[in-house]
């Protein structure tokens, strides 16, 4: 079996051709034992194949965690990129793996690698994949909040188009920019697309522009169906500001950033923001009269004869 030495990976350095070697089937099948046997017979862990992609990539595309230990343990190139320009930490994070992506990250990956026009950023797979704790992960690693894609723009318009609100939650808590744009389009736009309340509701909670138009002069409430919740939350937010209260939260949100939640739960504030700091919603409700009610609730929305309940996420 032709043996190949180690040498530095660079970006666009494909190494050697091969359609797809023993090395690649084991990595990407789980063969534990085989890719072993392979390794100390002497076969070469870096290896490209087509699309250079190495068996580090087909390990962690799959999320063969033991596959991808022996890999990095026998010398894989941990941040290697395919033609595209994505990374194993990329792959793992792309079907939200955590364990996968855990150990990339202990043997040294590379959490903001360089973006091209065709890579999208560890940060964005994983909010395409959906795993709330995998975003927290790459988050607390140093991942860029603001990196941005050409297609799909920020992570948080990741989160939002793939309607995965528990990565919202995380990414919004960690300091993102809420109102970020792609071609002046905001997440808010993507979630009145989506028709997603809870999504919407957290979003304006935390500073989204509910009359930010887009390329096509439209505001997120346009994007939504005639009759549905979101269109109606909408236009209610539109017809009743924020309060001095929830604009005072989203000020010192913007101002503390990523440190909101732990600076917040030493502040001495009123028992009825107890929410604000302990990670639960409120619901505001407002009558006929304008005349606003308060209490914190974990789940649920509230419905009231002749009343319009208004869900607000804080912390």
């Amino acid at each position: 079996m032709e043996v190949e030495t180690a040498r530095p990976y660079f970006f666009g350095d494909i190494g050697f051709w091969a359609e797809r070697t023993e090395v690649h089937k084991a990595a990407c099948q789980g063969q534990v034992s085989e890719l072993q046997s392979l390794i100390q017979s002497g076969a070469s862990v870096n290896i490209v194949a087509v699309d250079s992609i190495t068996p580090l990539h087909e390990a962690a595309a799959r999320g063969q965690t033991q596959c991808v230990r022996l890999l990095l343990d026998a010398g894989a190139q941990v941040d290697a990129r395919n033609v595209d320009g994505s990374t194993p930490l990329c792959e793992a994070c792309s079907i939200g793996n955590f364990e996968c992506v855990r150990l990339l990250l202990e043997y040294g990956a590379k959490v903001n690698p360089m973006l091209t026009s065709r890579t999208t950023s560890p940060l964005h797979e994983a909010c395409m994949g959906g795993n709330a704790d995998c975003v927290r992960l790459v988050i607390a690693k140093g991942a860029s909040l603001e990196a941005y894609d050409l297609y799909y723009g920020t992570p948080l318009h990741v989160a939002c188009a793939n309607r995965h609100l528990e990565c919202v939650k995380v990414l919004l808590n960690a300091g993102v920019r809420v109102n970020a744009t792609r071609l002046h389009e905001t997440p808010l736009h993507h979630a009145a697309k989506s028709n997603n309340v809870d999504m919407i509701e957290l979003l304006v909670e935390f500073g989204a522009n509910i009359y930010a138009r887009d390329t096509y002069d439209r505001k997120p409430v346009d994007y939504t169906r005639p009759d549905t919740s979101s269109a109606q939350y909408l236009q209610l937010y539109e017809s009743n500001p924020l309060s001095l209260q929830q604009l005072s939260r989203i000020a010192l949100r913007t101002l503390l950033g990523a440190r909101a939640v732990d600076v917040v739960a030493r502040l001495d504030i009123p028992n009825h923001s107890r929410c604000l700091r302990e990670g639960r919603r409120c619901s505001f409700w407002v009558d006929m009269t304008g005349h606003n009610n308060e209490r914190a609730y974990g789940e649920g929305r509230a419905t009231l004869k002749g009343v319009t309940s208004l869900s607000r996420w804080c912390f």
